[in-house]
């Protein structure tokens, strides 16, 4: 399940990148524009930023913007950085794999197989889908009745 930093953090990636090219964005008005909580959107935006996808400026003109472009920032990245692995099982992970402990044979295992499949077709989806994308798709994201229709 998608957790409430990495909901907030790609709404916040989203801000900038529609206010992308007019300079640093100063947290109070990311977290006023897309109604986060300010305290927790300073902890998202470190995160983001010790992950390479932000860059900040201090002072009274500072503030913080993308550090690269909007159609080479995606989901899966921002995901894996606010809630880590995207496979539903650690057996699955291609970042951080263990065996699991009840597991008898991994090579058989048919829940680790399904897993497989979820994980890799999450990642796929996640990973095609950029910052750019979801812009381009706004107006359909609006309406109730496409919302859910979203395709790459």
């Amino acid at each position: 399940m998608l957790s409430k930093k990495a909901k907030y953090g790609i709404r916040a990636l989203l801000c900038l990148a529609e206010r992308r090219g007019q300079g640093p964005i100063m947290i109070k008005d990311i977290a006023q524009a897309e109604r986060i909580p300010k305290k927790f959107l300073e902890a998202i935006l470190v995160d983001l930023k010790s992950g390479g996808l932000l860059r900040s400026r201090s002072g009274r003109s500072g503030g913080y913007e993308l550090l690269r472009s909007p159609k080479e920032i995606n989901l899966g990245q921002v995901i894996r950085l606010m809630d880590g692995p995207l496979a539903p099982t650690p057996c699955v992970s291609q970042m951080a794999y263990a065996p699991c402990d009840d597991c008898v044979d991994e090579r058989t295992c048919l829940i680790r197989m399904v897993m497989k499949n979820v994980r890799d077709a999450t990642a796929r989806i996640l990973e095609q889908t950029t910052l750019e994308g979801m812009l381009l798709h706004k107006e359909r994201f609006r309406s109730a009745d496409s919302a859910l229709d979203f395709h790459i």
